[in-house]
């Protein structure tokens, strides 16, 4: 098994660094690639993640379904695994990828828990070994075969938003999907810049408009009349002191 690592970034020079090492120091023989695809903005995110020894991709348009897309079509790995540049992950995805695959499953992701003990957060990630669609999201990472993920056609590159839904409830018709029971880290910076009460508004609504056929536009422009999204206002400090899941 060769895993490709695929990291859709933007401004993210505060995490990118970090997440790259833990990979690194955790992936082994069987990490075969990590390919950070960057849609570039005002920070240094794509020379920290040169730095760090990653090859970098540039996007040729924002979103990230075409990040995703673009690194899956440079990877030569025959597992794809999609992270988010916030995430901190769990120190045995190797083995636990691996297994996965050898139970048959074709894709799958871990729970979540945040970087913060506020109660009603830790209500957010304990939903997240549920096995329903509104359980899921980008920030528990992402595995899927090669195989199975060019069979699928990739991530739909019309959604800028909710592509990580789209490609799941599509990929689940046909492979069969593994939700890793332990837990990947993830920042709650957007909840601290913003509130709970505001996240879960904007996140809400903006799952009932699409799955009500709203245009991506619509859903987009509801989302940021809600939520503020300018990298949640901290600089990363935070997100980088990241503590590996075990």
């Amino acid at each position: 098994m060769r895993i490709s690592v695929i990291i859709p970034t933007y401004e993210e020079e505060k995490t990118i660094g970090r997440l790259i090492r833990e990979l690194q120091q955790f992936g082994g023989s069987q990490l075969h690639e990590i390919l950070v695809v960057d849609w570039p903005g005002s920070d240094q995110t794509a020379q920290r993640a040169r730095e760090a020894g990653a090859t970098v991709l540039t996007a040729n348009k924002a979103g990230r379904a075409i990040q995703m897309n673009c690194g899956a079509k440079a990877a030569t790995g025959d597992v794809l695994y999609f992270v988010h540049a916030d995430v901190g992950i769990h120190l045995e995805f190797v083995q636990d990828i691996q297994q996965a695959l050898s139970e048959n499953f074709t894709l799958g992701c871990y729970r979540y828990k945040f970087d913060s003990d506020k109660t009603l957060l830790k209500f957010n990630a304990f939903c997240t070994r549920f096995d329903r669609i509104w359980c899921r999201g980008g920030d528990q990472t992402l595995f899927i075969t090669r195989t199975a993920f060019e069979s699928l056609g990739g991530f739909r590159e019309d959604h800028l938003v909710m592509e990580d839904y789209e490609f799941i409830l599509r990929a689940r018709r046909k492979y069969q999907f593994r939700i890793i029971p332990k837990e990947v880290v993830v920042s709650a910076r957007k909840y601290e810049f913003n509130s709970y009460l505001r996240v879960n508004l904007a996140n809400a609504v903006a799952f009932v408009l699409y799955f009500s056929g709203a245009p991506q536009a619509q859903i987009i422009k509801t989302y940021k009349s809600i939520i503020r999204t300018e990298k949640y206002g901290v600089s990363g400090e935070k997100s980088a002191s990241f503590r590996t899941a075990k």
